[in-house]
């Protein structure tokens, strides 16, 4: 695992649950509104964390923390994620998975492994404009089982659009409820560039 920075308390990215959440670097997709470059593009990478050193942190915060959200970058690429979030889990942790859906073999396996308790989908933009947003051909099929696989886990889990107004509309956004049958779909706004860089501060802190 490539682990590109740690958020060490929140109580807002896993409902139910105070949390740390833990970045990976790398991303197959390359959104125009992206919050975290330097863990989307490999010459802003930073030096990764050690892998036992976050492990370390999350066993000393046992009993304070319930949670742990891996998100990225897009965690699935990753294909040591299940040994990595098989030992999270054994500290007790609940698990929430930040995904794009391109991988949806790896969200089946953790599914299967019982090693994730809820995951959260990005969708970008309509099955057809997500080149315009994403940067890169996507094939629907992969993104629609990816939401199939989600929907028939039994596990908690939500779908979700940045709401970008310079390429997105309001019929965009009502094609996607369309798609997701308006069911655990939630739309957020973009970020102001000034946000975004307050946010990614959050992101270098020691761990």
């Amino acid at each position: 695992m490539k682990i590109g920075g740690l958020i060490k308390f929140t109580l807002i990215d896993f409902p139910g649950h105070p949390a740390a959440v833990i970045f990976t670097q790398g991303c197959n997709f390359r959104c125009r509104y992206c919050h975290n470059p330097e863990l989307v593009y490999p010459h802003l990478f930073t030096e990764p964390a050690p892998l036992e050193e976050i492990l370390s942190f999350l066993q000393r915060r046992q009993g304070t923390l319930e949670g742990v959200v891996v998100s990225g970058g897009e965690p699935t690429l990753h294909d040591d994620l299940p040994a990595f979030m098989a030992r999270i889990k054994a500290f007790g942790y609940a698990v929430k998975l930040d995904t794009n859906g391109t991988r949806p073999e790896m969200i089946q396996e953790l599914i299967d492994k019982k090693l994730v308790d809820y995951i959260a989908m990005d969708l970008k933009a309509p099955l057809e404009k997500y080149a315009l947003i994403t940067g890169t051909d996507t094939n629907p099929e992969i993104l629609t089982r990816s939401m199939d696989i989600i929907r028939k886990s039994g596990l908690a889990y939500e779908f979700r659009t940045t709401y970008d107004k310079e390429v997105l509309t309001d019929g965009d956004i009502e094609a996607l409820k369309k798609l997701t049958g308006n069911i655990h779909y939630r739309v957020q706004e973009c970020l102001p560039v000034a946000k975004e860089k307050a946010a990614l501060k959050v992101l270098h802190k020691e761990i």
